[in-house]
């Protein structure tokens, strides 16, 4: 089975004409649609159109329909009026980087209490045509508008698989975003048939969840770390907020690491508020067993606070900036 969401497929476009204004220009539409030779389905007051034809559509009903009471959608998703189209269109850039898969990683230093490397982040990022980057606050909300998050999130996981197999048997900590998986059985197997193709050793990988707090389908999250799971890999979560703030959900997930974020992590050393959310965080990863890991950290007296207080792992530029190359030994600053 093929996931057209997970790569990039033909956009569907389906168009809702509400009003009697709208309903009485229906047949104009069609009439007009199939004497430019573009393929129509119509299904009572909706129609179903190619990306060619959702162009011809707006353009030419402009002016003939009432805008308030016509709607799009792409791919199934949720509906949206459809003065928005425009800006799906604006996005068709984001289908080249994908299918070029202009993409590379960059590796950020993880080092336990010793400052030894533990492990590495990959980080995404982007180029354009002309080797310009793109910022990753730029591209995935492209990618959300046109309906591309799931085929980003897929070419991203195969990108990070193939720059961790130069890792060596160092972990690496995989970003993936559980509301781009629709089916862990399909979405997921391509990752793990690329990491068993490369050699890549399930223990090193570690599949990280971002925007933990925004996801609302918790069954569905553990599907997801239970397919992980039973192949043998870790994951982590990277903010566990107040949907996850139960120790019973969290024992029921199974972390193996919990992130706490930086916004809690820098200045931690001096703001007594941060300490008692560092303090409970901590409390809540040994209670399920997680090992907790605080990020961002940039100055060293937040690591040592946090060292002292039981933290085992740590991430930030105090300890290396995302980099093309992986930092092998660690130098430490004066800061």
């Amino acid at each position: 089975m093929q996931c057209n969401s997970c790569t990039v497929a033909a956009i569907k476009f389906e168009i809702k004409l509400e009003g009697q204004t709208n309903l009485s220009a229906l047949p104009m539409v069609i009439d007009h649609l199939k004497r430019r030779e573009i393929d129509v389905v119509q299904k009572s007051n909706k129609l179903q159109i190619d990306e060619k034809g959702a162009r011809e559509i707006l353009d030419f009903c402009n002016d003939l329909l009432v805008m308030d009471k016509a709607v799009f959608r792409i791919n199934q998703e949720a509906w949206q009026p459809l003065t928005e189209m425009s800006k799906v269109f604006a996005m068709e850039w984001i289908d080249d980087v994908i299918k070029n898969e202009r993409i590379i990683c960059h590796y950020q230093p993880i080092v336990d209490s010793d400052e030894n490397i533990y492990a590495y982040e990959m980080l995404a990022r982007f180029k354009n045509e002309d080797g310009s980057m793109i910022y990753p606050n730029e591209i995935f909300p492209a990618a959300k508008t046109r309906g591309r998050l799931y085929a980003l999130d897929r070419v991203c996981r195969m990108t990070a698989v193939k720059y961790a197999a130069a890792l060596n048997g160092t972990k690496a900590f995989i970003n993936f975003i559980p509301t781009s998986i629709y089916s862990p059985e399909f979405c997921l197997r391509s990752t793990i048939a690329l990491s068993e193709k490369l050699g890549v050793n399930p223990n090193s990988l570690v599949f990280e969840v971002v925007e933990t707090e925004k996801v609302d389908d918790v069954d569905h999250l553990k599907k997801i770390l239970s397919y992980y799971r039973a192949r043998g890999f870790d994951y982590a979560l990277d903010d566990v907020g107040e949907g996850y703030s139960t120790i019973e959900l969290l024992a029921d997930l199974k972390p193996k690491y919990m992130k706490l974020d930086m916004q809690f992590v820098q200045d931690v050393a001096t703001d007594t508020k941060k300490q008692e959310i560092a303090k409970k965080f901590l409390k809540k990863a040994q209670e399920v067993g997680s090992i907790p890991l605080a990020e961002g950290i940039e100055i060293r007296q937040d690591f040592d606070w946090l060292k002292q207080l039981g933290y085992q792992l740590f991430q930030g530029y105090y300890f290396g900036k995302p980099a093309a190359t992986p930092v092998a030994i660690f130098q430490t600053s004066t800061t």
